[in-house]
C-alpha cells in the first residue's frame, strides 16, 4: 500500500465493485486482492472471543460450528444477505468497512460488543466496532491499515437472543429497519442486563441505553416493556428514503423490540 497509496483494498468485491462501477470509467483504482491471504479467512477461538477473519464469507459464517455456537444472531444475520452467490463472496470485513447502517451483521456486533483489529506497518490497534464506524461510509480506518480480524466476546450467560430484519421483500432486500437483542435473567426472573442495537434507523447502527436500563432490574411485565420501547423509539432518528418513512420505520424498530420482550425466549442460544 505504500507504494500504491491510491489501490483500493478489496476481499469478495461485492460492494466495492458496485461503487466503482456508479463512480463513472475515469474513476480506477488500482485493487490489492486480500482473497489470497488464507489467514484473513480463519474462525478460531483466541483467549476467550470468537475471531473471525476479515475476510471470512459470509456463507463460511453462517456454516461455521463455532459461530452457530458462540454467535447464533450473527449467523442467522449474515444468512439475509443476498443470495448464495452474494453470500459465497461477501465478506464479514468488507460489510463493516462499507459502514452501511443497513448492514445487516453490524447489529449482532454491536450487541456483542465486538471488537476490529486493524494491522499497519507501525502495529496493531484494536477498538470497539461501534467507535470504529463513525458515520454513512465512514470509519476510523487509516490509510496504512487493513482490518484483519473481528474479536467478539463470549456472551456471559445471556439466555435470550434475537435478530429481525424487515425488508421491502423476504429475500434480496436491503433492511427497512434490523434488530438485534439480547437478555440475561436473575434467578428470580428479573432483568439482570439488555443490550439491543437497530439497523437502518439512525446514521450508524443505534443502541438505545435509555431503553436497556428500563429493563434493568425489572421483570417484563407490561409496564417495564411499554417504557423500554418508548425509551427505544424515542432515541432513534430514522430518515425518509425511497424504501420507508420515518415514521414507519421509527414503529417497526419499536416493534421488534415489543415483540422480543413479549416471548424473549423465541431465539435461544445453541448449546
Amino acid at each position: 500500500m505504500g507504494e500504491c497509496p491510491d489501490a483500493r483494498l478489496m476481499a469478495g468485491g461485492t460492494d466495492l465493485l458496485v461503487r466503482l462501477r456508479h463512480a463513472g470509467a475515469d474513476t480506477k483504482p488500482p485493487l490489492i486482492l486480500l482473497s489470497k491471504i488464507p489467514e484473513l479467512a480463519d474462525i478460531i477461538m483466541a483467549n476467550g472471543d470468537l475471531c473471525i477473519g476479515s475476510g471470512a464469507s459470509f456463507s463460511a459464517i453462517m456454516a461455521h460450528t463455532l459461530v452457530q455456537d458462540h454467535a447464533p444472531m450473527l449467523a442467522k444475520a449474515v444468512g439475509t444477505i443476498g443470495g448464495p452467490a452474494i453470500r459465497n463472496m461477501g465478506t464479514l470485513g468488507g460489510n463493516i468497512i462499507t459502514a452501511s447502517p443497513a448492514g445487516d451483521s453490524l447489529s449482532p456486533l454491536y450487541v456483542a460488543d465486538a471488537q476490529v483489529v486493524l494491522v499497519s506497518p507501525g502495529g496493531t490497534r484494536k477498538i470497539k466496532i461501534s467507535e470504529f464506524i463513525n458515520g454513512p461510509g465512514k470509519s476510523d480506518i487509516r490509510k496504512d491499515e487493513i482490518l484483519t480480524q473481528i474479536r467478539i466476546p463470549l456472551d456471559d450467560g445471556f439466555q435470550s437472543h434475537c435478530f429481525e430484519k424487515v425488508g421491502l421483500r423476504r429475500s434480496l432486500a436491503i433492511a427497512v429497519a434490523s434488530f438485534c437483542g439480547r437478555l440475561r435473567f436473575d434467578e428470580d426472573g428479573t432483568v439482570a442486563e439488555a443490550r439491543f442495537a437497530w439497523g437502518s434507523v439512525a446514521p450508524t447502527v443505534a443502541r438505545s441505553i435509555n431503553a436497556e436500563n428500563a429493563l434493568t432490574g425489572n421483570r417484563l411485565d407490561t409496564k417495564s416493556i411499554k417504557k423500554s420501547v418508548a425509551e427505544a423509539t424515542a432515541s432513534l432518528s430514522p430518515i425518509n428514503d425511497i424504501r420507508a418513512s420515518a415514521h414507519y420505520r421509527r414503529t417497526v424498530a419499536g416493534a421488534l423490540l415489543k415483540r422480543f420482550l413479549e416471548n424473549p425466549q423465541r431465539e435461544k442460544k445453541h448449546v
